[in-house]
């Protein structure tokens, strides 16, 4: 075998194999053997049929996979021989092997650019300081105590509120038929959460206990169950009770429920996990901005097509699970396939850009992953997926993952060579509302390890319950979102 690598692009790269007859006749004879050890003609003892009666029996399948074998076999030994790490499927363009006569193929891929690496150690880059404000600490003790409310029933007949849990049997009905899938007996609900259709909880507040009523509600257009979407249908429900959460007292008593031995305790770990998680998430900042301030230097960095898509749908996908979340579609933000991957382009070459330097950079120093780490990882994510060890390592092997995972540890590896070289200049955060975004809708659901979670949807509730507590989704579906709540704490108490 000879080849030839051709340069088509800074990340593309064709390769010209020529193949010899005395190779492709070797490569034919050998799958013929295969074949003669399984073959089954009449006439034969199996194992005895004669290479040339297997040769034109299965002539078809003799030939297909031995071109198959053979391609495949001399592109793992081009590519070990050339330490190319394709970045793409390989394309390739091959006739099929004729007995007797040479053979030519070629093959077409995508592969990460060279690039000239800028100086990336000792650079300066500042990191907030982690600062814990008593508002915050403030905050998670309130949803503590929001978790410990008592619910009692309100004696006065009157109709519900926001803010109150009603306990209803309602069924949705369309030309006189129940629908399957909308109706349920003695569920609980928080009115003014957005856990219902606005028009059913109208109807709800109209109602007092024991009562019951009828209208007419109407399901959004992008509403995440397509056969209701648009569809007008008659709410049936009866009111059995309305009731109060009773929000107690900070309390010693309180805080043991929460997981601590006493409030100073309790306070004590919730500042220490807040300032853990903090200095996490500024060191990730002043990261990304070392990343930024390195690539931004590297004037020419082509980036292979095929990746790019790649993380596009990605991103697209990362989307679609978040609306999914809420109980809506791609459908609902009124966009083409086209305009949303248009859209995604920008930071998903960002992602590759990161991915691309981070990979050279670690190539450059030499770092490797040990199995042990990837074992380690593997252990990790198996905890927090709440899956087998076994069972999720075989998932990583069978769909060919364990180079992903590879690389994405090594550039964890290189990112943090580059931060531990580098300058850091603390800075004292502005304000209180200094914490970002993602601090504002995460910090509180992890605050502290036995404080508990707050879920702001049904939909967080059921998928965090599947998740963890091995719920069937139809079943946790089925619960109210108060009592999603109430198992939640009580298995992280338990834990």
């Amino acid at each position: 075998m000879e080849y030839n690598v051709e340069e088509i692009s800074p990340v593309k790269r064709k390769i010209v194999v020529e193949v010899p007859a005395e190779e492709v006749n070797a490569a034919i004879t050998t799958t013929i053997a295969l074949y003669r050890m399984q073959a089954d003609v009449k006439g034969f003892r199996k194992g005895k049929v004669p290479s040339s009666v297997v040769e034109s029996k299965y002539h078809k399948q003799v030939y297909g996979e031995a071109t198959t074998d053979l391609i495949n076999y001399q592109i793992n030994e081009i590519m070990s021989g050339l330490s190319i790490q394709p970045m793409s499927r390989i394309d390739v363009d091959a006739k099929e092997l004729e007995r007797d006569t040479d053979f030519s193929y070629s093959i077409e891929f995508e592969v990460a650019p060279k690039l000239d690496l800028p100086e990336y150690k000792g650079l300066k880059v500042e990191e907030v300081k982690a600062v814990i404000f008593p508002e915050e600490i403030a905050e998670v003790e309130s949803r503590i105590l929001e978790n410990n409310a008592e619910v009692k029933v309100i004696e006065d007949v009157r109709p519900p509120k926001d803010g109150e849990v009603v306990s209803i049997s309602f069924a949705a009905y369309e030309n006189g038929e129940i629908l399957d899938g909308i109706k349920a007996d003695n569920f609980d609900m928080v009115l003014g959460q957005g856990q219902a259709l606005p028009e059913f909880e109208d109807l709800i507040k109209t109602l007092t206990t024991g009562e019951s009523g009828e209208a007419d509600v109407t399901f959004p257009a992008d509403f995440i169950n397509g056969g209701l979407a648009g569809k007008v249908v008659t709410m049936k429900c009866k009111l059995h009770a309305v009731k109060e959460r009773v929000v107690p007292e900070m309390s010693d008593a309180v805080a043991q429920k929460a997981g601590f031995g006493d409030v100073a305790t309790m306070r004590s770990g919730i500042e220490e996990s807040y300032k853990n998680q903090r200095k996490q998430m500024n060191k990730s900042a002043a990261q990304t901005q070392l990343l930024s301030q390195v690539i931004g230097s590297i004037e020419d960095f082509p980036l292979p097509p095929s990746l790019v898509e790649d993380r596009i749908d990605r991103l697209i996908q990362d989307l679609e699970y978040k609306l999914d979340r809420q109980g809506k579609g791609l459908q609902s933000l009124g966009k083409t396939p086209q305009q949303m991957r248009d859209e995604f382009k920008a930071e998903a070459e960002t992602t590759v850009k990161s991915e691309i330097f981070l990979m050279a950079v670690a190539a450059e120093e030499g770092l490797d992953i040990s199995p042990e780490e990837i074992e380690a990882t593997l252990s990790q994510l198996a905890v927090q997926s709440g899956q087998p060890l076994h069972e999720l390592k075989k998932y990583y092997e069978d769909n060919n993952l364990i180079v992903s995972l590879k690389d994405r540890l090594l550039c964890d590896k290189a990112s943090e060579l580059i931060y531990d070289a580098a300058e850091i200049v603390e800075v004292e955060p502005p304000s209180a509302g200094a914490a970002t975004e993602a601090e504002a809708g995460e910090a509180p659901a992890k605050a502290a390890e036995g404080e508990g979670i707050q879920f702001e949807t049904k939909a967080e509730a059921v998928e965090w319950a599947v998740t963890n507590l091995g719920i069937k989704e139809t079943t946790a579906k089925g619960y109210s979102l108060a009592k999603l709540q109430e198992r939640a704490d009580k298995f992280l108490a338990e834990q």
